[in-house]
């Protein structure tokens, strides 16, 4: 019988996941298909549910639901619960579990791919969603000096905020955590001495109403911090080609979409991801789609 995983989500058309996931699965001769299940809010719960049928092994969830699936879930992993979030979820014998590997795919490619070690270092993070919690605690597991989030509804930042700070606390870890308004005089004063900014955002990413969009302008982009977009379709999203023009290094999101994908390929089947396979199906699948 063939099984079936899927990655759920809205919109898709820009998803390069059912490319290297299906490589993967090809790699090992599974019979297993990955598919992209693009499901509207209203249908949100009932697709969830239907992942317990025994054809299903699971899926990957991406925005906007990261955080809706979490109270659909019959069990969460702990760093899952700690992030509020879920991008990744198994199918235990109609029991759905629900996972987080975006924290350690995000780092990963930080430290493989850009070369760079967060410890001590000052960070601002764009966006307040689930992929910015997760990219959050995995820098405070890393001992980041500093953290500033920004985002347009500065209530989410907050939130976000004091759910890190607890986190440090309760972890005996002494890091400056604030907030500061989108686009605020104080986040540019920030941004000047900051060493890294990750967008979290969806701003730049194709075939969404950011699509185009920067989540800064090309003046705010300094020269010597890391900029880390975790959009990856289009691969040259406007706010790469800024850091670029700015001289300042950058890394796109490509890397850690795989190396989380990876992980989730490892919680669904129980072998290990075939990397090198699974990223230059991704690259083909981007110049394929028109990223």
């Amino acid at each position: 019988m063939t099984q079936f995983i899927g990655v759920i989500g809205c919109p898709l058309k820009h998803s390069v996941s059912p490319y290297f996931q299906q490589a993967a699965l090809d790699y090992y001769k599974l019979d297993m298909r990955y598919e992209a299940w693009e499901v509207k809010a209203e249908d949100l719960s009932t697709t969830i549910n239907q992942l317990r049928q025994s054809q299903n092994l699971g899926a990957n969830i991406t925005v906007p639901y990261k955080e809706a699936v979490l109270s659909l879930m019959d069990e969460v992993d702990d760093f899952a619960g700690t992030v509020g979030a879920i991008n990744t979820v198994v199918n235990r014998e109609g029991k759905l579990v629900g996972f987080n590997t975006d924290a350690s795919g995000f780092l990963k490619a930080l430290c493989d791919d850009a070369s760079f070690e967060p410890k001590n270092k000052r960070a601002v993070i764009l966006g307040a969603g689930g992929a910015a919690r997760a990219v959050s605690l995995g820098l405070l597991q890393e001992k980041i000096g500093s953290l500033i989030i920004t985002n347009r509804a500065s209530s989410r930042a907050e939130n976000l905020a004091v759910s890190l700070a607890e986190h440090s606390a309760k972890n005996n870890l002494r890091i400056e955590i604030d907030t500061m308004p989108w686009q605020s005089p104080q986040l540019i004063e920030a941004l000047k001495h900051c060493q890294l900014i990750v967008n979290c955002t969806t701003l730049g990413m194709k075939n969404s109403s950011g699509e185009g969009k920067s989540p800064l302008a090309s003046n705010l982009v300094p020269k010597d911090a890391l900029i880390y977009d975790l959009v990856y379709n289009p691969s040259e999203t406007p706010l790469l080609i800024m850091a670029k023009e700015a001289g300042a290094k950058a890394i796109g999101g490509l890397p850690m979409l795989v190396y989380q994908g990876a992980a989730s390929f490892k919680l669904w089947t129980g072998r290990e991801a075939p990397l090198d396979i699974m990223l230059s199906a991704a690259r083909q699948a981007l110049l394929k789609i028109g990223g």
